[in-house]
């Protein structure tokens, strides 16, 4: 193993394979939620979709001052012997893995209503806004204290999304095999029992076990100093420089767009399949197909392209192909299965490109703030706009399930309206393709950092740490 004249050892494919590691140990959790929590909460429950959706609005609010409290202790902690990002993975992965296995405990399905709102609560809170919060946050910020090299930084991106492709592969190829049956009347069912329970348990054990690898690879490199900061600056005053960074604001508005348009479909899809096709199977046929997308098409390309054009560059393509191809769904009204599921993979490599190397444009704009301000926030800038992934997520789970209500989905009904199953599919199709046209729009006009300004930015801090030894 190589190691730099510090002792340190060089950054390599270790720290990518380490950093994949994290991203996986984190969807195990999020993209479960995000794919199967409404499904237990109306499904299992019998909580109304309009009462989920409040919840996820709720918790949003409360994310507002979690994750920026997250983001201020990571940048104002000394560091420690591990590290100033990576200790937290260490001392968060167990409580994170935990909380998200007591969100779908099945003993609650026969409790009074008010009973399972007040758990409800409890527990995504726990789970979403101060477990989560408290280890995803440092895992992102660290990705700019493995390497300051900007083709490095692409490299933990796309790896990182690799991970998280190969997390949402087991989750939504497994889980539906389990969580599905079919009636004596071929309809598809949530299957009753502990299954849920028994699916989440594993799934936080995998957790830790991912956050733990991740713990082990990855190293710490880049190190700013006490004397590089200039100045010291209060929240206040910090959070209103960032708010004001066109940067953030720019990849924060993509980001929610993108996050709706994407969460909105992994949602929608586990009553698109089940009740459009009559096909549960479906869903993991789908998320099969869509994870082999990035796996082999864009996650060998997201580099070249992005040293070659530019990431915020391509990514505009990209979203333009996924809006308009969902456009076009759900102006066909797709009867078939197979050539729906088809669409759907090609328009995901336009929004899985994005999604690719998205965390790459994060420490782009931490680079940036640093050169404007002459301050490194890693931990505050991450965590605006972590938040800002919550309130996408949120509107994802909040459009969803007040669109369930609106269009009249009945819970305990097996079979529901062809009325209902129309609108299932227009929320499906028109919402994300309305997203993903917003996403470009706001990445080309709004979002300033293209190729040359990173590479300059780059440049200049190299040589600012340089200057200051």
């Amino acid at each position: 193993m190589n190691e730099r004249k510090d002792g340190v050892r060089e950054f390599g494919l270790h720290d990518k394979i380490g950093y994949m590691f994290g991203d996986f140990g984190n969807d195990f959790t999020f993209i479960f939620a995000s794919s199967f929590l409404m499904v237990f909460y109306t499904k299992v429950l019998g909580i109304s979709g309009g009462m989920v959706g409040t919840l996820f609005l709720v918790a949003r609010f409360v994310d507002a001052f979690t994750d920026v409290t997250m983001g201020r202790i990571v940048d104002s902690a000394k560091s420690a012997r591990d590290g100033r990002f990576r200790c937290w993975i260490r001392r968060m992965c167990a409580p994170v893995a935990l909380s998200s296995f007591l969100m779908y405990q099945t003993a609650m399905a026969s409790a009074p209503m008010w009973v399972k709102i007040v758990y409800m609560y409890v527990t995504y809170l726990l789970w979403g806004s101060i477990f989560y919060t408290s280890i995803n946050i440092p895992y992102g910020s660290m990705a700019s204290a493995i390497t300051e090299d900007a083709a490095g930084r692409t490299g933990l991106s796309t790896f990182r999304s690799i991970g998280a492709s190969l997390a949402g592969l087991v989750i939504g190829v497994v889980s539906p095999l389990f969580l599905y049956a079919e009636d004596a009347a071929g309809n598809q069912v949530v299957r009753g029992g502990g299954v849920f329970t028994i699916v989440a348990g594993i799934f936080s054990i995998l957790a830790i076990l991912c956050y733990l690898i991740c713990y082990r690879l990855t190293t710490e490199r880049v190190q700013v100093e006490k004397k590089q900061q200039t100045q010291k600056a209060g929240f206040t005053e910090t959070f209103g420089e960032i708010i004001k960074s066109r940067s953030l604001l720019g990849i924060i508005g993509a980001a929610i767009f993108l996050l709706l348009s994407q969460l909105l479909i992994q949602s929608m899809n586990n009553f698109l399949y089940p009740e459009y096709f009559k096909n549960a199977a479906g869903i993991s046929v789908y998320t099969f197909v869509s994870t082999f997308v990035i796996l082999l098409i864009v996650a060998p390309l997201s580099v070249p392209i992005s040293k070659k054009v530019g990431k915020k560059e391509a990514a505009v393509v990209g979203m333009l192909l996924s809006g308009i191809i969902y456009l076009c769904l759900w102006l066909f009204r797709v009867q078939n299965m197979w050539v729906f599921m088809g669409l759907s993979a090609i328009a995901f490599l336009g929004l899985g490109f994005f999604n690719t190397v998205i965390w790459a444009n994060i420490t782009d704009i931490i680079d940036d703030e640093e050169i404007a301000t002459g301050r490194r926030e890693d931990g505050t800038v991450y965590a605006v706009y972590s938040f800002a992934r919550k309130v996408g997520q949120a509107l994802a789970g909040g459009l969803g399930g007040w669109a369930l209500d609106i269009i009249g989905y009945q819970s305990e009904e097996t079979v529901q309206t062809p009325e209902v199953i129309s609108g299932i599919y227009t929320t499906s199709t028109l919402i994300p393709a309305i997203g993903f046209l917003l996403v470009a729009f706001i990445l080309w006009f709004v979002y300033p950092l293209n190729k040359k300004r990173v590479e300059r930015n780059v440049e200049l801090l190299r040589e600012r740490r340089k200057e200051n030894g």
